[in-house]
């Protein structure tokens, strides 16, 4: 089985961290099902494909930049799925970079609900009240499955088209 190399190998890298920043900008400030976003899709396929530092700038940048918005909770949350997409970078096969996905869903869900239980008076800081969050939570964490699964696959797949069509130009 082929290798998947998706690191980026030239002088663009810094326009490419630049788009991905601009798309999880647009994406999370723009109307969308609750928690259908492409951060954690970005924050893995930067972990993958770009250089570390540039890498762990996207998804701060995408959050501190719409977090004057909408809040700061996730923050490290996306620095830990930009971390999970470094350990994947080199492995060989689809199968890490969905597996990293959907761990990065659950991840976020159970952060992200843990804030919430404790950080706001929403539920009895009880064992049944966090039950009850993480149970009201379920169908955020389908739409953010959904999302982060959907965006990782056309990410890797358009980058892994891009790559073979650059092979195919530098052959002819």
């Amino acid at each position: 089985m082929e290798k998947l190399d998706f690191k980026s190998r030239n002088n663009s890298e810094q326009w490419l961290a630049l788009a991905l920043v601009a798309l999880g900008v647009v994406f999370r400030l723009a109307p969308h099902p609750e928690n259908v976003t492409p951060v954690a899709a970005i924050a893995l396929f930067a972990g993958v494909t770009l250089s570390p530092v540039l890498a762990f700038t996207v998804p701060v940048t995408v959050m501190m930049t719409t977090d004057l918005f909408i809040g700061w909770l996730v923050w490290p949350t996306f620095l830990l799925v930009t971390w999970i997409g470094q350990r994947v970078r080199g492995m060989e096969g689809a199968l890490p970079i969905a597996l990293a996905s959907f761990g990065s869903s659950v991840l976020f869900f159970a952060v992200t609900n843990l804030g919430v239980f404790f950080f706001e008076n929403l539920y009895a800081k009880t064992w049944t009240g966090l039950a009850e969050c993480f149970t009201m939570a379920l169908p955020f964490f389908r739409n953010s499955l959904i999302g982060d699964l959907g965006y990782t696959a056309v990410f890797f797949t358009l980058f892994a088209l891009a790559r073979r069509g650059i092979r195919v130009l530098q052959r002819g």
